[in-house]
């Protein structure tokens, strides 16, 4: 038995579901936040628009690639990372969703343009985080 399969069965079994959220989330945070971007954009140049929304997607598809090399990633770092997931989309969608109801405060697309390395960011703290706690850096390891 390979040890993260061991970390899994000792942790109840929670880890499978809790990264099918996390995957699912990231997806649907994804689609969210560029539909929330296209609405907010409407009058927007075509190109601009396009450049926005690879922005607005990188922290997702960040963290969906996290999520493919992570799988020798101890437990509680993987844990980390797909609650850093939920918390990412539930964020991000909450300040796009404020955003296109018209509660603007700042420049229309301030928003647009900070949350995606904020998302990054606190990403990259959580994880980094629970990596020193762990004792152990999230990395792969070649079999030799």
């Amino acid at each position: 038995m390979s040890p993260s399969l061991d970390g899994e069965r000792r942790e109840g079994g929670f880890l499978g579901p809790l990264r099918a959220a996390a995957l699912i989330a990231a997806l649907a945070g994804a689609v969210g936040s560029v539909g929330l971007l296209l609405h907010a954009g409407q009058r927007s140049p075509r190109l601009l628009l396009a450049l926005f929304a690879i922005w607005v997607l990188s922290p997702f598809l960040a963290l969906i690639w996290a999520d493919v090399v992570s799988k020798r990633w101890s437990v509680p770092i993987r844990v980390t990372l797909y609650c850093a997931t939920l918390l990412v989309t539930l964020g991000s969608l909450a300040i796009y969703g404020n955003d296109a109801r018209g509660h603007r405060k700042a420049q229309a697309a301030f928003v647009y343009v900070v949350v995606p390395p904020a998302s990054a960011l606190l990403t990259a703290i959580a994880v980094g985080m629970a990596s020193l706690r762990s004792g152990r850096l999230p990395r792969r390891v070649d079999r030799a």
